[in-house]
């Protein structure tokens, strides 16, 4: 469930729990949380490409846009969970074709394990990893 800002503090408040600010706990790639339009960004960089997203479907350049598309990599089962990759973007284009965007500052180990998995198991999709801000 994706939340906003507002229900998301309003949901702290009433379970009495503390919020990220108020514990001052730092992120795994020491990037910054952006809340834009009421949605939370994992970073700086991908806020800014919503922006830049969001300009090109009001120019009519791209047909839309959506957040955070899931992609089960392997199934799962009752005892085991499934492995699931979920993107920051996919773009749907004007022709029909569309893009799955993720946005990247660094390059975990573990991401090219998930690349992999993710090009093996969907070779038809068109995966963009993006290292700096902008298109």
């Amino acid at each position: 469930m994706r939340w906003t800002e507002q229900e998301y503090m309003e949901y702290l408040e009433r379970t009495g729990k503390k919020t990220v600010r108020q514990e001052k706990k730092k992120s795994k790639y020491n990037a910054q949380h952006i809340w834009k339009d009421g949605l939370c960004f994992d970073s700086e960089k991908e806020a800014d490409y919503y922006d830049s997203l969001k300009v090109l479907t009001k120019a009519k350049a791209i047909k839309g846009f959506c957040r955070q598309p899931e992609f089960v990599l392997q199934e799962g089962n009752e005892e085991i969970r499934a492995i699931t990759y979920r993107a920051d973007f996919i773009i749907f284009h004007k022709d029909g074709t569309y893009e799955i965007i993720d946005i990247k500052g660094y390059e975990p180990e573990q991401w090219k394990r998930t690349e992999k998995m993710f090009r093996l198991k969907y070779p038809e999709l068109k995966l963009r990893i993006v290292k700096k801000a902008g298109l």
